[in-house]
């Protein structure tokens, strides 16, 4: 399988994406800075500016000039819908053609779980 090579941005913005899909953050619920996120995750303030960016741009986020950035209501189906649909359309096609090359049934591994 190939791998990915993402610009950092992106990988922040899956960072957070993922963040709010695992409910560390609730819509309404306040992001951290972006100086904050930026010192822990170890990246420069104008890469995490560009990922949060892109949150404004999908209206996933509420911004309140001097206050900060909030989860915008529906965000999370909003991300929910759009990252099913990047697993069906680009992710699992992958996956299953591995697991036919490697001879794994699906079945197998459901009934694993």
């Amino acid at each position: 399988m190939k791998t990915e090579s993402k610009p950092v941005y992106l990988k922040l913005r899956d960072e957070i994406a993922a963040a709010i899909l695992d409910g560390r953050f609730s819509e309404g619920d306040m992001l951290p800075s972006v100086r904050a996120f930026a010192a822990q995750q170890g990246a420069n303030p104008l890469t995490v500016a560009k990922a949060y960016q892109l949150f404004q741009d999908n209206g996933l986020v509420d911004v309140k000039r001097g206050v900060g950035l909030f989860v915008a209501r529906g965000a999370v189906a909003r991300l929910r819908t759009t990252e099913r649909d990047h697993f069906i359309g680009h992710v699992w096609p992958e996956v299953r053609a591995q697991m036919q090359r490697a001879g794994i049934d699906p079945a197998e591994l459901l009934a694993l779980s």
